[in-house]
């Protein structure tokens, strides 16, 4: 095996110490580089950081390494990453050694190393989206991006105190992490359209001509400006606490009608003959749950009542609860997801993971649940992931994006004339019932509306009956 280039060790000799690594570890830190530099000599990954440790690690376990030096494998390769170059020297030390290596019986080995499977179901990531910006920026335009950058500090002080809170509060309500982005995302277009003013110093007027270069100069929808809107109102009334106003005056983008779009039991099943494992079964809860995208992914093994044929719907938008019955058409399918989950779970338990990712008051409340079959994800992802702040390897659902995209590809090679998102199932499921005579309050409940009259935009989908087609009620 080859030895680590000098200007990689040096570096990342450098970050060991930076991070406060053990120096008991760190030749085992640097063991793990070097297995992983000759795996890639050997093996080619992808360009995914995530999908480059999921291989390398497989096969780490296959060699039967133990769960926790799989866990320092994974920090390491992790702190490698984190160098600003270190991509683009590893890349180069392969292209590098296999030219070198290039003649007859010369091929570079990673300590017996093999091809790792494509298909293994436990894997380890490295890399997780959250707020804490951990992770490696995305690239959008061969420009770094951060989806959290509102939470990063800026050159304002008092603004940045000021996000601080309004997270602070966001969570202490418990709202989502979405509402948390998007209220902190438009905090911070208001201080930068105020060029940093003081956030003691803001008034309603301030409010009013933001609202208005928004309607006027941006030309936003509605809903975009209705969402500015309710940040800052937030902002002001429970950061700053200051008068808001009533700003009546400001021009507002006139909102447009909606209707649902509706696809046909026949279009349904056109889609669903183009989806493979699991995603089919995420489109048919969808569709025949009424669920909407995040409350399937956030579904866990206890939600499911297979002797009752009901599911259990907990995280339901606003922290509803909700029941619905499980499709009997589909309970097989089912029962073999939940054989998967099972299998999937026996060998994270044996390669020693920390189990799946739990709010923090559970986590605290109930130490061992993580680990517990029946708070398993029901639809978990493929790799697992690395929590810096607990050196933990922690499992998640699958992301809203890994579902969203095969549902629009197989639209698509089924042909379809209609625009068809994840939603447009919920909105399918709930127009079949009420094509089917079902009664809107039961719909209304199904779907976990709060309002009725949210649930009777539906009754725009439905044809409506001539008079030539009424019937006496004595002849139901």
């Amino acid at each position: 095996m080859l030895p680590i280039p000098d200007d990689i060790l040096a570096h990342f000799n450098a970050v060991l110490a930076q991070k406060s690594v053990p120096s008991r570890l760190h030749d085992d830190y640097r063991k793990w580089l070097r297995y992983y530099l000759d795996f890639r000599v050997k093996y080619p990954p992808p360009d995914a950081r995530s999908e480059q440790v999921r291989l390398f690690i497989q096969k780490m376990r296959s060699k039967g390494k133990s769960g926790k030096s799989l866990h320092h494998a994974a920090h390491a390769l992790s702190l490698f990453f984190s160098l600003p170059t270190s991509n683009k020297q590893a890349v180069k030390h392969a292209e590098k050694v296999r030219a070198e290596l290039s003649a007859p019986n010369e091929a570079a080995t990673a300590d017996g190393v093999e091809q790792p499977a494509q298909s293994a179901a436990a894997a380890e990531a490295v890399q997780k989206a959250a707020p804490s910006a951990t992770r490696a920026p995305n690239q959008r335009g061969g420009r770094k991006y951060n989806e959290w950058w509102s939470l990063e500090k800026t050159i304002s002080p008092e603004w940045d105190g000021a996000i601080d809170a309004l997270a602070g509060e966001i969570k202490a309500r418990h709202y989502s992490r979405k509402t948390l982005k998007a209220y902190a995302d438009w905090s911070r277009k208001f201080q930068i359209y105020l060029k940093h003013k003081m956030p003691e110093a803001l008034s309603a007027a301030d409010v009013k001509s933001y609202l208005t270069y928004l309607a006027v100069t941006c030309k936003v929808s509605a809903s975009t400006q209705n969402q500015a809107f309710n940040a800052l109102l937030f902002l002001f009334r429970h950061i700053l606490k200051k008068d808001f106003g009533d700003h009546k005056d400001v021009p507002r983008a006139k909102r447009s009608s909606y209707i649902p779009v509706v696809l046909t039991r026949q279009e349904v099943d056109a889609v669903l003959r183009h989806l493979a494992q699991p995603y089919d079964l995420v489109v048919k809860l969808l569709y025949g749950c009424g669920l909407r995208l995040f409350e399937c992914l956030k579904l866990r093994v206890q939600n499911f009542n297979f002797d009752d044929g009901v599911l259990t719907v907990i995280e339901g938008k606003g922290k509803k609860a909700r029941t619905v019955p499980i499709p009997q058409s589909i309970m097989q399918e089912l029962l073999a997801q939940l054989e998967r989950v099972k299998a999937a779970h026996d060998e994270d338990l044996k390669a020693g993971y920390a189990g799946v990712l739990l709010d923090d008051s559970l986590d605290r409340k109930y130490p061992s649940a993580a680990k517990d079959f029946i708070w398993q994800w029901f639809f978990p992802q493929r790799n697992l992931t690395l929590l810096p702040e607990r050196q933990e390897l922690r499992r998640f659902h699958l992301s809203d994006k890994d579902v969203q995209e095969p549902p629009y590809r197989a639209v698509r090679k089924a042909k379809l004339t209609k625009r068809v998102t994840s939603h447009t199932f919920r909105h399918s499921f709930a127009t079949h019932l009420l094509q089917a005579n079902y009664d809107i309050r039961t719909i209304q409940t199904l779907l976990g509306h709060a309002d009725v009259r949210t649930t009777m935009i539906y009754t725009h989908c439905v044809p409506g009956r001539t008079v030539k087609e009424a019937k006496s009620p004595l002849d139901f």
